[in-house]
């Protein structure tokens, strides 16, 4: 029963993450000229973690990202089937939360800025996947390594962690909107792919695996980073 309870709050928490923060990028979109729509996209996604962490933490640990549970994986904080579980509970998540969008979307006939329900892609590198992949492995790599950093028990940032990280997701956000759209999240990237394909868009759904497996490569480095670093300050 503990563990149905951690993976309804990870189902929660993604369908959250993906309908406030996709649905502020659908209303607002990602046009560098302006910057507005980057500096509000950021923070959607950021304050739902901050929120959510508060939420969900103490239940599931708020992972809400197939990338951070894999990071805990490698770090020894969960099991493999606690890992598949979650994966599954997010990536649910995230199909109802790009659910959600397009139903509010459809029915108030809401123009979508992003014409995709906030997916990722490639235009903002000029569709070279070699420059996709390079950023959502360095932005994961850098999230997933505060997450761990902040959330280890050596670590003591008390209750200023769910604020820390949500800080961190706006900042890598904040540079990588105009390149990819930021996934750094697998369930997140998903969801939306999945909603857009079955609405007639193809496009990210076509490009879905680059944010399926440089996230999680990012995070698998940074989980391997971790442990080395933290192993050193033992000895």
């Amino acid at each position: 029963m503990k563990l149905v309870k951690k993976l309804i709050a990870e189902f929660i928490g993604t369908c959250v993450l993906v309908t406030l923060g996709c649905g502020t990028a659908m209303l607002v979109g990602c046009d560098a000229e302006k910057g507005g729509g980057y500096i509000l996209t950021a923070l959607a996604f950021g304050l739902v973690i901050v929120g959510m962490a508060y939420c969900i933490g103490n239940i599931s640990g708020c992972h809400i990202n197939p990338a951070v549970s894999l990071g805990v994986l490698i770090s020894g904080g969960m099991t493999f089937g606690e890992f598949v579980g979650y994966v599954v509970a997010q990536c649910l998540g995230a199909l109802a939360g790009a659910g959600l969008l397009a139903g509010i979307f459809s029915l108030g006939r809401v123009e979508d800025m992003t014409g995709g329900f906030g997916s990722n892609g490639l235009a903002g590198v000029n569709g070279s996947i070699g420059a996709g992949i390079l950023v959502e492995i360095v932005l994961t790599f850098i999230f997933v390594l505060t997450i761990l950093g902040v959330t280890s028990k050596k670590a003591g940032h008390g209750s200023f962690g769910g604020l820390i990280i949500g800080l961190t997701l706006t900042l890598v956000h904040i540079l990588g909107i105009g390149l990819t759209g930021t996934s750094v999240n697998p369930a997140r990237s998903f969801g939306p792919a999945v909603v857009a394909a079955i609405s007639g868009n193809t496009e990210p759904i076509s490009q879905l695996w680059i944010f399926i497996v440089a996230p999680l490569a990012g995070a698998a480095i940074a989980a391997l980073c971790y442990k080395f670093l933290e192993a050193g300050k033992e000895d």
